[in-house]
């Protein structure tokens, strides 16, 4: 089933949006309808799973990863792994048109030659949340992150570099791209459950979240 969406043309720079320092918002910068059908190419080959966390308790959002790498999250702890702990198979290979989307808008934030090797994608229904915490499970946190929501919209929670402290609270809509790295690469971040669209679409929204991880 097809989430709604929006198709950006890339042949336009989209609007660049300076949060804070080293933060940047790309509105409309995706096709979404493009990129749903990769993602259901992936799913097709690794179903998502809601994976545990250190504590033993299964995350609200449900996750499932292509790439070279994937993330992982066990009652043992947080890993990157080049194979699908459901199957034992690699995972899915990263689209082309993830890795161009993050190439084009990491490029755009100041962020030259980023290339991402792991694409992390969460579907976050009902409920599903995620709480604050930090990307740091990755080798070169030179890196920056790139975050694609597509879908249903939610509010994306900006914190600082220290669990406790202001925490920023940011609209996202489908087909929009945050960019983060640099001084900003280690800030605590998280999101509130997706919200319904003007339509009363039942809310559905998929993250997709690319990293340079090996």
């Amino acid at each position: 089933m097809f989430l709604t969406h929006t198709t950006s043309d890339e042949s336009q720079t989209p609007h660049i949006e300076l949060l804070a320092d080293g933060v940047y918002l790309l509105h409309q910068a995706a096709d979404s309808a493009a990129l749903q059908l990769d993602v259901a190419a992936v799913a097709g080959q690794a179903p998502f799973r809601h994976m545990q966390v250190k504590g033993g308790k299964a995350m609200s959002a449900a996750m499932t990863n292509c790439g070279a790498l994937g993330w992982t999250s066990s009652p043992q702890g947080y890993s990157y792994s080049a194979l699908d702990p459901l199957s034992s198979l690699p995972w899915p290979a990263l689209p082309s048109s993830f890795a161009l989307l993050a190439q084009r808008c990491a490029a755009a934030a100041g962020f030259n030659g980023f290339q991402p090797d792991a694409c992390l994608i969460n579907r976050y229904d009902g409920s599903a949340h995620m709480g604050l915490h930090q990307d740091r499970d990755e080798r070169d946190l030179s890196q920056p992150i790139v975050s694609v929501t597509l879908g249903a919209s939610a509010v994306f929670l900006l914190g600082g570099l220290q669990r406790q402290g202001t925490v920023q609270s940011l609209l996202l809509t489908d087909g929009d791209v945050l960019v983060w790295g640099g001084a900003a690469r280690l800030r605590f971040h998280g999101v509130r459950a997706p919200q319904a669209n003007a339509s009363g679409q039942a809310p559905l929204r998929i993250n997709l979240t690319l990293r340079k991880a090996g």
